[in-house]
C-alpha cells in the first residue's frame, strides 16, 4: 500500500506564525502526513498574534514532536519524506540551520533534510538585513536551503490579510509539488473564475 506523502513543518518565533497554521491546515485537506515541531518563542508568538489555542494547533498536525526531541524519527536520514518548510523562519533558526549549530529538534530536522538532499523551504521574516543576515541567507542557500520570504504577491488582487497569507503558503507548498487552490496564477483563472488583472503601466 502507498503511503501518504510526509512533510516536516517547523514553526520558529518570528512574526507570522498564521503562515505555518494555515500550512498545517491545507496540508490536512491535501492528504499530507505533517510532522510538526514548534519552538517555544513559536508557542509564545502563537499567543501574542493569532487566537489560536495550541492544542487547536496540534490538532491540525499528523504528529507533533516535541522541539526537545532530538531523538525523534524526522531527526534521521532514514525517516522518508518530501521535505521540510520552516514557517515562519527566524534569523536565529536560519543561523542555526546555515552554520550546522543545531540545538534543537526544529534546526537538527532541517539538518538532516539538506543532508539527504531534501527539499528545505524556508519562510524567513526579518527586515531590514545586515551582512551578517546576508551571508547566512547566502550559505544556507549554497547547502542547498531555498528561502522564500512571504512577499505579498499584489498582481492576485488580494481583498484580505487571510488572501496574502494564502498565496505565499501556496507558492511555497508549489515547491514540493503539492496542489492547493490557494494560488492565483498569472494568466490564470482562479477558483473564482477571475484571472488576476492586467493593468496598464504608467508613464514615467
Amino acid at each position: 500500500m502507498n503511503a501518504p506523502p510526509r512533510l516536516v513543518i517547523g514553526i520558529s518565533g518570528a512574526s507570522g506564525v498564521i503562515y505555518g497554521v494555515r500550512a498545517l491546515a491545507v496540508l490536512r485537506s491535501a492528504g499530507v502526513e505533517t510532522h510538526l515541531v514548534m519552538t517555544r518563542a513559536a508557542e509564545m508568538t502563537l499567543g501574542y498574534e493569532t487566537t489560536w489555542k495550541l492544542r487547536d494547533v496540534h490538532a491540525l498536525a499528523s504528529v507533533v514532536h516535541r522541539v526537545e526531541d532530538v531523538g525523534a524519527g524526522i531527526a534521521s536520514g532514514s525517516f522518508r519524506t518530501l521535505g521540510m518548510l520552516v514557517a515562519p523562519c527566524s534569523v536565529r533558526t536560519l543561523s542555526e540551520i546555515a552554520y550546522g549549530n543545531t540545538t534543537s529538534l526544529l534546526t537538527r530536522a532541517a539538518d538532516v533534510v539538506l543532508k539527504e538532499r531534501r527539499r528545505l523551504v524556508l519562510m524567513l521574516r526579518e527586515t531590514p538585513l545586515h551582512l551578517g543576515h546576508i551571508r547566512a541567507m547566502a550559505a544556507v542557500t549554497e547547502a542547498g536551503a531555498i528561502l522564500a520570504p512571504p512577499v505579498p504577491a499584489f498582481y492576485a488582487a488580494p481583498r484580505t490579510l487571510e488572501d496574502l497569507v494564502d498565496h505565499a503558503v501556496g507558492r511555497c507548498l508549489d515547491l514540493f509539488g503539492i496542489e492547493t487552490d490557494l494560488v492565483r496564477r498569472w494568466g490564470e483563472p482562479g477558483v473564482d473564475g477571475e484571472t488576476p488583472p492586467r493593468r496598464a503601466r504608467h508613464a514615467d
